[in-house]
């Protein structure tokens, strides 16, 4: 599959999951025009392009580089929150989101890598679909996550929005002729149900409750799960890296999260009251 023909399986397969399980639960999408404007929106900042950037450079830079340059999302989304005056940084939170970094790279390794012979085209998509993944973070949370709309009505609403958005253009740029082994629609129904419909459901959720720069530190989960699972399925070796990594990371995110500090001991309650009351 092309990379454009990937985006459309996965929003397709996402919105037909997301519209049935919203159907068993009895919730509606929806009925002004307004926030279907701003999930339009969503959809194109979060879903087409990003998915499509993604897949384009990974046909050109190594998975490991990918990695990396996927972890800069919380950097780009802390420069867009304060540009925006949508969230107040600390120094304690960008000293736990630049640790956040390192443990990425030490996670990864490029450095065992052909890193430096890398497409730079490929490397340049990357940074701008993190930067897409980081702008989607601050929208959402200033215009959609405050109209008190369920989480699964939003993330409902933006496959849906993606999938009309993108299928009225995937006749011109989506016609390249395509296998659909078994495998190959089993990991589209996987991307599409898992990987987009469940992941922006509770995506929604986390930016609710704890801010745009908050949701966009689980970019530095997504390594450490890629290489857990690579050692449990594939067999791949633990190396040092791998450990370190892990922990550098998971020191910054509780940094940058403030999780250490006596201080900030709110209940979860109080702090989702306080960031709607921001919002409203």
């Amino acid at each position: 599959m092309s990379p454009i023909q990937i985006v459309l399986g996965r929003l397709v397969t996402a919105a037909v999951f997301m519209v049935a399980l919203l159907a068993v639960r009895g919730e509606h999408l929806p009925r002004q025009m307004t926030p279907w404007l701003h999930l339009a929106a969503m959809a194109i900042i979060t879903n087409i392009a990003p998915y499509f950037l993604y897949a384009w450079a990974e046909e050109r830079i190594t998975s490991s580089l990918a990695g990396v340059l996927n972890a800069t999302t919380p950097l780009f989304t802390l420069l867009f929150a304060v540009s925006t005056r949508t969230e107040h940084p600390t120094m304690r939170r960008l000293f736990g989101l630049l640790s956040g970094f390192a443990g990425v790279v030490i996670l990864a390794a490029p450095w065992h890598d052909s890193g430096l012979s890398a497409s730079l085209a490929g490397i340049g998509a990357a940074l701008l679909a993190s930067a897409f993944y980081a702008a989607s973070y601050v929208y959402a949370r200033r215009f959609l996550t405050g109209r008190h709309l369920p989480a699964m009505v939003l993330s409902t609403g933006q496959m849906l929005a993606g999938t009309a958005l993108l299928g009225a253009v995937a006749p011109l740029v989506a016609r390249q002729s395509v296998t659909l082994s078994a495998n190959v629609v089993a990991a589209v129904i996987v991307l599409g149900v898992l990987g987009t419909g469940v992941a922006y459901v509770l995506n929604y959720r986390l930016i609710a409750d704890e801010g745009a720069t908050a949701a966009s530190t689980v970019t530095y989960l997504i390594p450490i799960v890629a290489v857990a699972s690579g050692a449990a399925v594939l067999s791949e070796h633990v190396t040092w890296n791998l450990v370190l990594g892990a922990a550098v990371i998971l020191a910054g995110v509780a940094w940058s999260e403030n999780r250490s500090d006596p201080r900030d001991r709110r209940p979860l309650k109080r702090r989702t009251e306080l960031n709607r009351a921001t919002d409203r």
